[in-house]
């Protein structure tokens, strides 16, 4: 929509985890497309994620301390009122200092502190949620205004509207067919097909050990592998012999070209990765992570039912689940093919420009005056 009428400045909270920071990034160049002098700001911490990709990216960081809710009784309880109300302080001058004349929110610590400034401020307020299990922050939020945004259709959440996930532009651009010689040249791989396996930047334990224990016997099946181990957790590939190769890297500094390369993927169901593997059509095995408030199970559900992807609990990822299920699956082309375009059909690639949307659909209903 080039018609836009969009604010001249935002601030943009979230922070502590990629789940947050990506996103919130993607936002950020997408509003900066549609309005170069748009004047665009963070509100994070000094330790998360947030204080190294925000600046390095171009855009002024203003910082909040942590205000960890206690979702039990605790002593810490008592000192919350007195801390949230400092936090909002901060985020109020940050907003103050930025001029913005929207608050867009992602969850997490800096969220709560940025809402309750905003609201207090008469400031419009959106937010957007990414995982299938809305946080208390963004429950708060939702409250607080209309302008709601989700990545996932099933996720309950006051004024909740799909707009999807935010992308990186090389993921919502990218065209796996026209890049696919140049990713398998990229790692080493022979023109044929696929399967990659990642745990994310961190890795996965399970999957690292659940792979690392079937090289031999994926290649001796013609399964070429792409794994992805994480930082510091790569392992020595035994000799293959005339089998399919098994590349191990331990960061894909383009992980696109990953995707690119790859025509069936494992991995976690963060829902940045649930998000990146539908828009691209890859169909998937998703292994939740086993802990937390099963976010993860929840984030693959839209497209498991869609049949774009299978789950598979944390305890079942055995060496023996790989040999007895994955290879016969993978083996089978056109049950392959199905779950692709079934994952295609859950995906969204426009996430950036649809929250955009919602932006200057919160200012155009702004207070008179502001």
């Amino acid at each position: 929509m080039s018609d836009l009428v969009l604010p001249a400045a935002v601030l943009l909270a979230g922070g502590g985890s990629a789940g947050h920071v990506s996103p919130l990034l993607a936002l950020a160049d997408r509003l900066r497309t549609l309005r170069p002098d748009m004047a665009i700001a963070a509100l994070g911490t000094d330790t998360g994620l947030e204080a190294r990709l925000v600046p390095a990216r171009g855009y002024p960081l203003h910082t909040v301390a942590k205000v960890p809710l206690p979702r039990t009784p605790s002593p810490d309880l008592v000192r919350v009122p007195r801390r949230l109300a400092g936090a909002v302080t901060a985020a109020g001058a940050a907003i103050d200092r930025s001029g913005a004349q929207v608050v867009v929110g992602f969850g997490g610590y800096v969220s709560t502190p940025a809402y309750l400034a905003a609201r207090r401020r008469g400031i419009p307020i959106v937010v957007h949620e990414q995982n299938a299990r809305p946080g208390l922050a963004n429950r708060l939020g939702a409250r607080l205004t209309p302008f709601v945004g989700t990545t996932f259709a099933s996720t309950r959440l006051a004024h909740a509207r799909r707009v999807g996930m935010p992308l990186r532009p090389e993921i919502a651009t990218l065209d796996r067919a026209a890049r696919r010689a140049e990713a398998l040249d990229h790692f080493g791989l022979e023109d044929q097909r696929t399967l990659l396996v990642t745990g994310g930047s961190l890795g996965a334990k399970r999957l690292n050990e659940a792979f690392a224990a079937r090289v031999l016997e994926l290649s001796a099946a013609g399964i070429q592998v792409l794994h992805v181990t994480g930082a510091d957790k790569g392992f020595a590939v035994p000799a293959t012999g005339s089998g399919a190769r098994y590349v191990v890297i331990e960061y894909a500094d383009a992980m696109e070209l990953a995707y690119a390369a790859a025509d069936l993927v494992v991995a976690r169901s963060g829902a940045n990765t649930v998000c990146e593997l539908t828009a691209l059509g890859l169909p998937a095995i998703y292994v939740p992570l086993p802990i937390g408030n099963g976010e993860q199970e929840l984030n693959a559900a839209d497209v498991v039912a869609a049949g774009g992807g299978l789950l598979v609990p944390d305890a079942e990822l055995t060496p023996s689940w790989v040999t007895g299920s994955l290879v016969p699956l993978f083996r089978d082309i056109t049950a392959v093919d199905r779950m692709a375009a079934a994952a295609a059909s859950v995906g969204e690639r426009g996430g950036d420009q649809l929250l955009a949307e919602l932006v200057a659909a919160a200012y155009a209903a702004r207070r008179p005056g502001r």
